[in-house]
């Protein structure tokens, strides 16, 4: 019964079930991005001029995978990558004009998916929901900068 699975498993289960639900409905509004590419192109919007590096920590993903996602995103003309004035080994990257109305259809899209998913929640219950993990999370990272191990 789920009623008694472990917190952990239950976790794991609910994002791997939303990540999905939110890949479909890209898939389905035919944006032409891959879900790793909408996500960073939110992140590149969020988190503008940020280094590449940066970037890849923000979304929990490895450097190399992001760059896969930045070189299609600059392909087609919706971010660019610039010097770094304080380290010309780094790059940052910034959204171009052309990438505003296909950001704002996949914030579309995520909205959506949002909306439905948790329509049977009240707003306090999404905002404690949404507290609660913004707290698990950061306790996440911080044991994960000190390396710690159960």
């Amino acid at each position: 019964m789920l009623e008694d699975a472990p917190f952990g498993l239950v976790l794991i289960d609910s994002a791997r079930l939303l990540r999905a639900r939110f890949d479909r409905a890209l898939d389905n509004a035919q944006l032409g991005l891959t879900a790793g590419e909408a996500r960073a192109l939110v992140y590149v919007n969020r988190h503008p001029g940020s280094r590449q590096a940066v970037l890849a920590g923000h979304m929990g993903v490895e450097p190399m995978t992001l760059v896969g996602f930045l070189d299609r995103l600059e392909a087609l003309g919706h971010i660019v990558r610039e010097t770094d004035p304080s380290d010309r080994r780094a790059k940052t990257v910034r959204l171009t004009p052309q990438a505003e109305p296909l950001l704002e259809r996949v914030l579309t899209v995520f909205r959506k998916v949002r909306e439905t998913v948790l329509e049977e929640f009240s707003a306090e219950e999404v905002e404690q929901m949404r507290s609660l993990l913004i707290r698990l999370r950061t306790r996440l990272l911080a044991d994960e900068r000190e390396g710690a191990v159960p």
